[in-house]
């Protein structure tokens, strides 16, 4: 379940020969966190001019598990329940959600 906030993520437009892989990588970051923020399986068919949203620098991003509590989140993070809060406009636990935390 993706979140549109512009303070977290940048826009990448797909080229014709991309993968999910290779994009990943030219941004130096997991290919199932890109996949999982875009709401795609690893295995899904990406396309030319589709956009996607590509993890900014300086943040940590956390994608929930069923049974996450503010407390063990907070503590994946190295903060605190009040900063997890301030990250993030709207927090359901369930599972799928991502989360950010500015990191210091």
């Amino acid at each position: 379940m993706p979140i549109n906030d512009t303070n977290y993520f940048n826009t990448y437009t797909v080229e014709k020969g991309d993968s999910l892989y290779a994009i990943a990588r030219k941004y130096n970051i997991n290919p199932e966190l890109l996949a999982t923020m875009n709401g795609l399986e690893m295995e899904d068919y990406i396309y030319p001019n589709q956009n996607l949203l590509i993890p900014k620098s300086g943040y940590s991003y956390y994608i929930t598990k069923e049974g996450d509590t503010l407390n063990n989140v907070a503590s994946m993070f190295k903060t605190n329940i009040a900063d997890v809060l301030n990250d993030n406009n709207i927090i359901y636990l369930s599972e799928g959600q991502i989360l950010v935390n500015k990191k210091s």
